[in-house]
Order: C-alpha cells, then sequence, then structure tokens
C-alpha cells in the first residue's frame, strides 16, 4: 500500500478508505428464524401443484409489467417532470381507485407460491438496502414504521434485522388478505415483537390514526409500484408516502428496465417537488415562518445516488441496478424450475432502489481532500535496502504453508456481509452524506494492472448535478487506489 502524504489533515487512511467504500455484499443467507417461518407456513398449507403455482405468479408478474408498458411516453414525462401542465391538475393527486383494485390480486395459492419462491429473495433486497441506510446515515435509529405493499411482511423482517432495537410501531399497508394472513402467520412465534398494525389502504391508516401520529421515522414501499399499472395512482401514491414519512422514504423494485424507469420517475418528482417548495419559500416575506418551513423542505438522497440532479443514465439506453446474491432456501430449491440445468444453490436478486431523507444534502469535504498518493516509482524510491532482503528459510517457511483452496461453484461465502466496517482500532469507517462518493455502476472490468468502472458521480460540492463517466486506475500511477479499485464490487462507493 502506497504511503500516503497529507498536506492538511485527511479525514481518512488507505485502510479505512476501503472500508467505508464497501457496500455490497457477498451471499446472503435467509435468517434461521425466517426459514423456519416459512418451511412452517408451507408445511400447514399443504398446496398441491405447487411448480405450476409458482409457474403463474411469475406470469402474472409478466402480465402487470405488460400492461404498465402500454403508457405512452411523452405522458409519462410530462406529467414526471411538471404535473402542473395537465389542464387536469386540480383533480390530479385525488387517486380515483385504491391500490388493490389497480394492481395484482393474490390468491391463496398465489400467496402459498409467493412465500415460496419470492419471500426470501425480496427479503434479501430489502436488508441489503436497509442495512446500507444505517451505514450511511448511522445516528438513524426508526421508532415508528411504515410497509406500504406489505405483501408477506418480508421489508419487516428486514426492519427488524436492521434495527432490532428500536422499533415501537409497525404500520403495514396490504389490501390483499390473503397475503395479509401468510404475514401474520409467519410472525406467530417471535418474541418483542412492536405493536404491528394492518391497514387496507392508505386511506384507512390516515382515518384511524390522528393528524400527529401519522408520520413515520421510515417509510418502506418494496416491489409494489410496478404492480399499479396507472402512472397517475403511482405518482400519487408516491407523493402521500412522501407526506407520512418524517425522515427516510425507501422504494425498491425489481432490477429490471421497467423497474428503474419506475424508481427514475418517482426520483425526478420527488425531488422537483421539494425544489418547488423550496422556491416558494424563497419568496415567503414572513422570516420566522421561513426558517420554521425550511426545516421540512427539500430532500436529498441518501443512496444510490451521489447528487440529486438529473439522472445521467436516463438517455444512455442503460439503467441503474444492482444485485444480491443469496442462498437458496429449502422451498426454493424445491419448487423452482431451472432452464435445462441443475438448480443452483444460489440465485441473483437484481433490484433497484432510492432513499430519500428529508433535508438539504449536508456538506462534507470531499475523502481524498488533503491526501497525496505515491506513484508506484516514487513508491520503489523509498524502500529501504533491507526491505531486498530475504531470509530463505522463511521463505521456504512461508511456500509450505500456502494451500490451494477449491472453488465450488454452488457454495456461498456468506459470513461476509459488511455489515459494519471497522478499521483495526475498532473505529467504525462510514462514508458520509457529502457528494464526494461515486457509486459504481456494473461489474468492474480488472485486467492485470489496469481496472476500468463506470462511476455514476457529482460534478460540484452542492451535489446539485451529477455525470456518469467511465474511470481507469492504474497501479503504475496510484498503486494505493489500484488495491482498493481491484477489490471494489458492483455497487460499492469510489472516493474523489
Amino acid at each position: 500500500m502506497a504511503a500516503l502524504i497529507s498536506e492538511t489533515l485527511p479525514k481518512f487512511t488507505a485502510e479505512t478508505l476501503r472500508s467505508a467504500a464497501k457496500q455490497s455484499e457477498r451471499c446472503a443467507v435467509v435468517p434461521p428464524q425466517l426459514r423456519q417461518a416459512i418451511e412452517t407456513y408451507l408445511q400447514e398449507k399443504e398446496e398441491p401443484h405447487m411448480k405450476r403455482n409458482v409457474l403463474r405468479l411469475s406470469e402474472s408478474f409478466n402480465g402487470i409489467k405488460d400492461v404498465n408498458l402500454q403508457l405512452a411516453t411523452s405522458t409519462s414525462k410530462e406529467l414526471v417532470e411538471d404535473p402542473l401542465k395537465s389542464k387536469e391538475s386540480s383533480k390530479r393527486w385525488k387517486i380515483k381507485s385504491s391500490y388493490g383494485d389497480t394492481g395484482l390480486k393474490y390468491r391463496e395459492d398465489q400467496t402459498v407460491a409467493y412465500v415460496a419462491s419470492r419471500m426470501p429473495a425480496v427479503f434479501s433486497a430489502c436488508r441489503r438496502v436497509l442495512s446500507e441506510v444505517r451505514r450511511r446515515v448511522p445516528g438513524f435509529s426508526p421508532r415508528r414504521v411504515l410497509d406500504f405493499g406489505a405483501g408477506t411482511g418480508s421489508a419487516m423482517w428486514a426492519v427488524r434485522e436492521v434495527w432490532p432495537q428500536s422499533l415501537e410501531r409497525f404500520n403495514l399497508i396490504e389490501p390483499s388478505q390473503s397475503m395479509q394472513r401468510a404475514g401474520q402467520s409467519l410472525i406467530k412465534d417471535l418474541k418483542d415483537l412492536p405493536l404491528i398494525q394492518s391497514y387496507s389502504s392508505i386511506q384507512a391508516l390516515t382515518q384511524s390514526i390522528n393528524k400527529a401520529e401519522r408520520e413515520h421515522d421510515l417509510v418502506i414501499a418494496s416491489y409494489v409500484l410496478g404492480e399499479i399499472p396507472s402512472l397517475k395512482d403511482r405518482i400519487t401514491i408516491v407523493r402521500q408516502l412522501w407526506d407520512l414519512t418524517r425522515d427516510v422514504l425507501v422504494l425498491v423494485e425489481p432490477g429490471t428496465p421497467h423497474g428503474a424507469n419506475i424508481i427514475s420517475q418517482m426520483r425526478s418528482h420527488i425531488l422537483w417537488k421539494e425544489k418547488r417548495k423550496c422556491r416558494k419559500l424563497e419568496d415567503t416575506p414572513n422570516d420566522a415562518s421561513k426558517d420554521f418551513m425550511t426545516l421540512k423542505s427539500d430532500a436529498h438522497i441518501v443512496a444510490p445516488c451521489p447528487h440529486d440532479g438529473a439522472c445521467p443514465l436516463d438517455k444512455t439506453g442503460k439503467y441503474c441496478h444492482f444485485v444480491q446474491r443469496l442462498e437458496r432456501t429449502t422451498s426454493q430449491r424445491a419448487y423452482k424450475r431451472s432452464k435445462g440445468q441443475p438448480l443452483r444453490g444460489f440465485e441473483d436478486e437484481k433490484f433497484c432502489f432510492i432513499a430519500f431523507r428529508r433535508g438539504r444534502r449536508p456538506r462534507e469535504s470531499w475523502p481524498l481532500d488533503g491526501v497525496k498518493f505515491d506513484t508506484l516509482k516514487e513508491q520503489h524510491d523509498k524502500r529501504n535496502p533491507e526491505d531486498f532482503e530475504i531470509d530463505l528459510d522463511d521463505e521456504l517457511d512461508s511456500e509450505a504453508e500456502i494451500v490451494p483452496e477449491e472453488e465450488d461453484p454452488i457454495s456461498c461465502d456468506s459470513d461476509n456481509t459488511n455489515d459494519v466496517n471497522e478499521d483495526e482500532d475498532g473505529e467504525v469507517s462510514r462514508a458520509d452524506l457529502g457528494s464526494g462518493w461515486g457509486r459504481i455502476i456494473y461489474s468492474p472490468q480488472k485486467r492485470g494492472k489496469l481496472v476500468e468502472m463506470d462511476v455514476c458521480r457529482a460534478i460540484n460540492r452542492e451535489g446539485s448535478e451529477g455525470v456518469f463517466e467511465r474511470i481507469v486506475v492504474t497501479k503504475s500511477k496510484n498503486p494505493a487506489l489500484h488495491k482498493q479499485a481491484k477489490g471494489s464490487q458492483w455497487g460499492d462507493l469510489w472516493p474523489f
């Protein structure tokens, strides 16, 4: 590792920099409690023709996606970028049909198939997203949580896994009665649960609790917006969820072009809405009310975007998504079909997500401020003559201890989940929410002493604009960053 020469006091050493940038996880394992709950539920149901039901459920998801794709592109662009241009703006945000009337209606057999085939993957994706929120916002410990489109409770299990101590109340919105019953059955043996209340719609929630208790520290909507064919209803729902959010709103969708398009649309709309509110505040004559409202206005993105400007991937033909590998559960191995090949012991869940937080993006110094890295030649020039002396006996002993490891393509390295990154002194290394951290999109290309990465990054300190560019790191110019680049994975951060 190259020596670091600091002109000003740097925030990171080379080791803590690498630790803070690590956001990806290796192969995830479903917790034993959830595994047991799923197996017990499936044994109680004893649903016949399970493989056929799992296949039909997948076809139902594709049918919903096809309906959504029929929406005109021009209407979509107008609705997201400037909704007030529409002649029906006065009626736009009054939803005409509740979620459940417009989305996928789950029958009992479909619910059982969902628990068997999809719930472990959805849980793993949600846990991955929420774990990053916890790392990036270390002081955030939600007490009141709202899960919209809760289904069988995948997100609730993930929230309990990430923040097991702070939860006091969990509100679930799920119109499907079979999904609600399945979720209740899965948690019946759990202890120390927060207060859990289920509702069929947002309207039912707001009518049942007083206005002072409607705001939630964390609101999450996972794998649900894509089931709503109407873009108007979809945006209306997200606006309502944002109004119910006190601090953080998380949206998760499948890692497909359609899922990424939904996330991009919601991203543009929430940022547009808050910027418009800020512009109105600038014209407010009363300074006292302006200061009060400023605290509740504006929004920034916790993850994955390192900036709050227009998405630089929108017109490139590429889409922003990530992947989480997970070890398949017994039910997934039993009921999922493979395409002529033996079913693997793991699967890769592709997902898109975005996490909003209220308030303006914090102004932080960039991670490489005040840091100078040695080139490979400078590093060699600084070596002591003793470094070239080799003890032959020590070398033979070290060679004798090397045992080649056999790779098992089916096994998973699940011990390294990277939930907490610590340096040698035990101090936790975290990447702040400033604009100095870029995001690695897609897998880095590693070729010997050269690494190429596609990175989305901010181009100014305010994080108001971003760019998508290819970063090339070579060992000769920067051995320290080259070592970090070789260890980087899809979804990790990259320092600037």
